[in-house]
């Protein structure tokens, strides 16, 4: 009889403990002094902080994926957010004067639940939903990187009045995002035959010579194919994460089609290992 009291009593103890589990909700950080993005997987409907000092402010006429999150000094609160499909998200929201992360892509797994009931043919659609998010976060981060303004450094090359420029280099999650610029300072229109990323190696010995290895991009934003007279064009490619050694550096090849006004940008291991 004791027996069976301890066993039953160790279930309730752990359904108690996974159900306390289920409802933690994670933390965001926020300050008066910069912006905290909130990148969703469907547009916002509707976003309610429980306390004043905290404020989330995003487009309420014209739906969008994101929303900005501001804090004063004062008591922690929490954020609830409302997707256009019903999802429901929930985070406690807490203030800090030192924020180490300023994005956070929520994916669909996130939702605490539903505001409606989901049918089966919903759960589908999800399904293929999630299969096509790791492309929807690259879209989404990309577009808001080249709407931002920081620097990386004096990173530029000129010829024959195009000009080849890094805005930004930045690390998230697995992937370094190159924020390129492209100037038409000429009176012809630019056509692009390609766009590479390298890594190039010195070989020592009597005999020198380089040794190329293509960074080959998981995701492409704005590529264009021809750049007209006196336009700018901003893209971002995104490759996998990595460093090189002070034995290498990346190259930036911009290369003309059916012309010869090409452009390499050399970017040394100092700015690759340093990114924003």
């Amino acid at each position: 009889m004791k027996n069976l009291i301890l066993i039953f009593s160790f279930i309730l103890v752990t359904a108690f403990v996974e159900a306390q589990s289920q409802i933690i909700l994670d933390t965001i950080y926020a300050n008066e002094h910069k912006n905290v993005a909130l990148f969703f997987p469907n547009p916002i409907r509707q976003g309610i902080t429980g306390s004043e000092n905290f404020v989330f402010t995003y487009n309420r006429e014209k739906e969008q994926y994101f929303g900005l999150l501001q804090s004063t000094p004062g008591s922690e609160s929490n954020l609830l957010i409302i997707n256009n499909n019903g999802s429901i998200f929930s985070y406690i929201v807490k203030y800090k004067e030192q924020l180490e992360k300023l994005n956070y892509f929520i994916p669909d797994s996130a939702s605490i639940g539903n505001e409606r009931p989901i049918s089966n043919v919903n759960k589908k659609d999800n399904s293929v939903e999630r299969l096509n998010f790791k492309s929807d976060y690259y879209k989404r981060f990309c577009s808001y990187l080249v709407k931002r303004r920081q620097r990386v450094g004096k990173l530029k090359k000129r010829n024959n009045g195009i000009i080849l420029k890094i805005e930004n280099i930045v690390f998230d999650k697995e992937e370094l995002y190159f924020v390129i610029t492209v100037e038409n300072k000429s009176s012809l229109d630019y056509d692009v035959n390609f766009l590479n990323l390298t890594i190039q190696t010195r070989k020592k010995g009597k005999k020198k010579s380089l040794q190329n290895l293509n960074l080959a991009p998981v995701f492409v934003h704005n590529m264009p194919s021809r750049i007209k007279e006196a336009q700018i064009t901003k893209l971002v490619y995104v490759v996998p994460k990595f460093s090189i050694s002070n034995e290498r550096l990346v190259l930036l090849e911009l290369n003309e089609k059916n012309g010869e006004r090409n452009v390499k940008l050399k970017i040394s291991d100092k700015t690759i290992n340093n990114p924003n």
